[in-house]
């Protein structure tokens, strides 16, 4: 707000500074051509009394009228220079206010103002980014409940026309199918909370021993890793973390999840540590390919690595995103280092000290 305020009287000085200008000008050419023509009338052309006056008057008038039109010339490029920026700006905010995404201001300009247009671009591509993912979201939220939706539909068809009669097997895939579905809606619901930053203080943030919370994470798949991995190796240190004790184990359970999917090396390095930043938590492993440019998009909503593969409840693509948001809920970073098929998953949060 300050820097549009900035901005809008650093324009406003332009304008009154072209206005000034330009009168001055005005004043300046009629008066001096007046001044010089009058003294040739009367030194040379020896002209007098009423003669004078008139030819002076007749060449006032002639003279104001250029002084007027180079004048008016003047201020017109000067202010449409000012000026149209402005106007591209407003006109993009009106497409905006109608919720369509406006094109890229081109308007050459420099200065104050051309930050302010330059930021104003920034601003559409963003509100583009958002709007395309927002999209993209909403045909995956699609895409992920028409199956089930479709199965039980076809079910209770079925059963309605007399094609099929309930027994207890078909009830139980009806159950699963319906909890697939709830459980689909509780990700995005639960997704939605740790994203909302007024959310964060209801979480109830205390002081947690991050080596306990990690080898309590670890204990609950200790059956899943044992019979994933042939062996894995782990060394966890002691360090005081400001979080939400739930949350940041949903974390942990939902990394270990992942890697236990698609791991195909059959050993997993766990790593607890302090470091200048904070306390780092790393899983190493050898999976699935990961293209290295597109590492990142593992912790977007709904994105999976294999496209075909099934649309199970536990493959929803939600997992990373949730453990990316509720990470950012405590003021960390999550993220992927990969050289395609050795992957280290890493997770960095601030320790007590470093808050």
């Amino acid at each position: 707000m300050r820097r549009i305020k900035r901005i809008t009287n650093l324009l406003l000085s332009k304008l009154v500074a072209v206005n000034s200008i330009v009168i001055l000008l005005v004043i300046m050419l009629a008066g001096i051509s007046v001044k010089d023509y009058a003294c040739f009338l009367v030194n040379h052309e020896q002209v007098t009394g009423a003669q004078l006056v008139d030819t002076l008057n007749s060449f006032l008038i002639k003279v104001s009228i250029i002084a007027f039109v180079a004048a008016g010339l003047l201020h017109y490029f000067s202010v449409r220079k000012i000026v149209n920026p402005v106007k591209a700006m407003a006109t993009a905010a009106n497409q905006v206010k109608a919720g369509k995404i406006p094109p890229k201001i081109e308007v050459p300009v420099s200065g104050e103002l051309g930050e302010l247009v330059t930021s104003f671009n920034a601003m559409t591509e963003t509100l583009s980014v958002v709007q395309s993912r927002r999209e993209e979201m909403l045909r995956d939220i699609a895409h992920e409940l028409r199956t089930p939706l479709t199965n039980i539909n076809g079910y209770l068809e079925a059963l309605h026309n007399g094609v099929l009669t309930g027994d207890r097997e078909l009830f139980g895939s009806l159950l699963d199918e319906s909890k697939r579905i709830t459980r689909i809606v509780d990700l995005i619901a639960e997704l939605d909370a740790w994203s909302q930053e007024s959310q964060f203080p209801e979480k109830q943030f205390e002081e947690l021993d991050m080596k306990q919370v990690i080898a309590e994470s670890i204990a609950a798949f200790h059956l899943k890793l044992s019979g994933r991995f042939e062996s894995f190796s782990q060394q966890i240190e002691h360090a005081t973390v400001l979080g939400h004790k739930d949350g940041l184990k949903q974390v942990l359970a939902n990394l270990l999840q992942n890697i236990i999917a698609y791991d195909r090396g059959g050993h997993l390095d766990i790593k607890g540590q302090i470091d200048a930043e904070g306390y780092r938590i790393t899983f190493t492993h050898e999976g699935t390919y990961i293209d290295s440019e597109k590492k990142e998009l593992i912790f977007e909503r709904f994105y999976r690595l294999e496209e075909s593969r099934s649309t199970k409840v536990e493959g929803a693509g939600l997992g990373l995103a949730i453990a990316k948001s509720i990470i950012s809920a405590h003021g960390g970073k999550i993220s992927l280092d990969t050289d395609g098929y050795h992957h280290t998953f890493w997770i960095s949060l601030p320790t007590r000290s470093n808050s």
